[in-house]
């Protein structure tokens, strides 16, 4: 069922406060009585909301977007790829050779418990251009630093994880934690999987298939 903005507010409002009365709705959201007749109604109808009298309204459920509501459920950790990790004092030449062996478009520097840095597919072809041995290019001169890399935790939505990837700019998220070393006291960010524009691509169709086929 599709509602509009004002009729999944009135829900909303109803759903916290209820019972409330329609006279109390209408002072929420600063209109008269009259004019959210017909909103009630659709929700009445639609078994999104109850009345019983003398006391106002009750919430019954429903009338979410169903597709909203799953991609709100599904959480990094249930759909990450596995995290490919190189050390810190590889060469552009090998890191190349790595990313396209692994068919990937990203790779995480450094180690699995301590990420320095993100070097994307675009980075290495940036460094490649006009470069005759890129052997002797080490892969820190061409990383993204951790200071400056976006990421998400595995508890975190995939909703959220594409915002990111949205507002970023980028192509993929490491996925992890930072954490402070125990012996140094250093702030570390420990890489548990990947999270890339490829996999959201995936989720959606496979969300898309299942609705179908319903």
């Amino acid at each position: 069922m599709q509602l509009t903005e004002r009729q999944k507010r009135i829900a909303e409002i109803v759903k916290n406060e209820q019972p409330i009365t329609g006279e109390k709705i209408a002072r929420r959201l600063q209109v008269t009585r009259s004019a959210l007749r017909g909103d009630l109604a659709v929700l009445l109808s639609g078994q999104i909301l109850s009345a019983r009298r003398h006391l106002g309204y009750y919430y019954v459920g429903g009338g979410e977007d169903p597709v909203q509501e799953k991609l709100a459920s599904l959480r990094i950790r249930d759909y990450m790829s596995e995290p490919i990790v190189v050390r810190s004092d590889s060469d552009v030449d090998s890191a190349i050779y790595r990313l396209f062996t692994e068919d990937i478009g990203t790779l995480f520097v450094g180690t699995p418990e301590d990420v320095i840095g993100v070097v994307s597919r675009k980075d290495l072809i940036k460094s490649a251009m006009g470069r005759d041995d890129l052997s002797k290019m080490p892969i820190s001169m061409v990383m993204t630093p951790r200071t400056k890399i976006v990421f998400a935790d595995p508890k975190d939505t995939v909703l959220s994880a594409a915002e990111k990837l949205l507002h970023s700019e980028v192509d993929c998220l490491p996925i992890g934690t930072i954490h402070r070393d125990e012996d140094s006291g250093d702030e570390k960010f420990s890489v548990v999987g990947r999270l890339s524009k490829t996999n959201i691509v995936k989720i959606f169709v496979a969300l898309g298939e299942k609705q179908a086929a319903r």
